[in-house]
């Protein structure tokens, strides 16, 4: 018996099927189970005795714990937030301007890419780990207090007061200060995010621009009327992965781990866990409802 031919719709959705089935894979094999446990420690009580583990179970009371006795946990988890939304729109932004400036045609076009995506390879592996370190801390902290400080204040005060002075609303004055603050972190986060909108800059046709071009159409025109439209589906992209980045390396995930290795507390910190995840999982759900009805998709 003869299969039907397939269309190519179903064609594109068995590859999408196939792109995600490693990662399937792995998730059931390496990650389903300890996340099993992990729900069930959230409602248990470990404690170590000469039998091993004992797990006694709490019902409700690590939730209660977390959310109402903890000094700390909500305070900290609000701040985490909080960053994450001042990061975000900044760091998309950035690597969205880099992209463009690094799809230009000039000389060291390749070295400048490099030097863009060199913080992603510092930021991992041993140098991480020496990062995190606290002698590579104390060596940061002083250099930085010793070079900056005061003139860096002084620098801030001056920014803000110029642009007080030029008539800009307050909220607007004070972001740009944070932002001013966080280039550093801005920079080194944005190395993943502008490798992927130059791959989406170098993927869009180059007759668009022509045909632009004959129209008459500026610079400003074709970037908003072709490059942002056909971009979009990787704004969202870029959204999501810069989220899940920023708040993986954020005060609330070094607080659960502190709370499981340094207080073993391990029922609370599966707890502090699943809280998070779950504030994370609706602010990704609000987020890529909000986003998607803006999103371009290129037929």
């Amino acid at each position: 018996m003869k299969l039907p031919r397939m269309t190519l719709h179903q064609k594109q959705k068995y590859k999408g099927v196939w792109f995600v089935l490693p990662w399937f894979a792995g998730f059931i094999l390496l990650f389903l189970i300890p996340m099993i446990n992990s729900l069930r420690y959230s409602f248990s009580t470990l404690k170590v005795d000469e039998n091993g583990l004992a797990i006694i179970g709490a019902g409700w009371a690590n939730y209660k714990n977390a959310l109402f006795e903890n000094e700390s946990y909500v305070r900290t988890l609000t701040e985490s937030m909080l960053n994450m939304v001042i990061n975000v729109p900044l760091i998309v932004i950035f690597s969205l301007f880099a992209a463009v400036l690094l799809n230009q045609k000039f000389k060291g076009r390749g070295l400048a890419r490099a030097i863009f995506f060199l913080p992603v390879i510092l930021a991992s592996g041993v140098i991480a780990s020496l990062e995190s370190g606290d002698y590579m801390q104390g060596v940061i902290r002083g250099a930085t207090q010793s070079t900056s400080g005061e003139s860096a204040m002084f620098q801030n005060l001056e920014l803000a007061r110029f642009l007080y002075r030029s008539g800009v609303n307050h909220y607007i004055v004070e972001y740009l200060v944070d932002a001013v603050n966080r280039i550093y972190q801005i920079i080194t986060s944005s190395g993943v995010q502008i490798l992927i909108f130059l791959a989406g800059l170098q993927s869009i046709s180059g007759s668009l621009y022509e045909a632009s071009k004959i129209e008459g159409a500026t610079a400003y025109e074709s970037f908003w009327k072709i490059t942002f439209p056909m971009i979009s589906p990787l704004i969202l992209t870029n959204v999501i992965y810069s989220i899940i980045d920023n708040l993986l390396s954020s005060p609330t995930t070094r607080q659960i781990r502190d709370t499981a290795f340094k207080s073993f507390q391990f029922g609370l910190s599966a707890s502090m866990a699943w809280i998070y995840f779950l504030v994370i999982s609706i602010f990704l759900w609000i987020v890529a409802a909000l986003i998607s009805r803006k999103v371009f998709y290129y037929d």
